[in-house]
């Protein structure tokens, strides 16, 4: 059996993102009703020098996103990072998972050893689709949504192991 990039990436972000959306719509219902401000929650940190819970959603999804065109040859869409509320970051991954489930699995093909280049700030990335997958995209998409999680748990917000993983199919 061979698995394709499709067959990684596609299930795994809708999971990890929309078990990312049911942890942010428990943070919400948690500030309500402990009458909490929930900016408190959006700003908050792990560390003073990492970055708060909205930046960690936007880069989640900037990494999906990106991974999804780069490995597709198509154009990455531009989501300008604004959000302030819950909502609108829960909005950002339906926006995310919206642009993830329409690419056909046909795209995919051959990608897994396509030229891939990610700019970054200490310079480009260059590598195969494949290792750009499961060395790059899959540890860093994952980093940003533990670390969500974490600051949400952190906080006192009621969820856990189960609401990172989700309900697994077939276990």
């Amino acid at each position: 059996m061979s698995i394709s990039i499709h067959d990684i990436l596609v299930p795994t972000t809708n999971r990890m993102l929309g078990n990312t959306i049911d942890v942010l719509k428990k943070a919400e219902s948690f500030a309500a009703a402990r009458k909490i401000d929930v900016g408190v929650l959006l700003n908050s940190r792990l560390a003073p020098d990492m970055f708060p819970l909205i930046r960690q959603v936007q880069i989640a999804t900037d990494t999906v996103k990106g991974a999804v065109a780069r490995l597709t040859g198509t154009e990455i869409p531009l989501f300008p990072d604004t959000e302030t509320t819950l909502p609108e970051l829960e909005a950002r991954i339906a926006r995310t998972l919206e642009f993830v489930n329409s690419i056909p699995a046909e795209k995919y093909a051959g990608s897994e050893a396509s030229d891939v280049v990610v700019p970054r700030r200490i310079g480009d990335l260059h590598t195969k689709g494949l290792p750009y997958l499961v060395q790059f995209v899959l540890p860093n998409f994952y980093f940003h949504v533990t670390t969500v999680y974490a600051i949400l748990r952190h906080n006192g917000v009621e969820i856990g192991k189960n609401d990172f993983l989700g309900i697994l199919d077939g276990a």
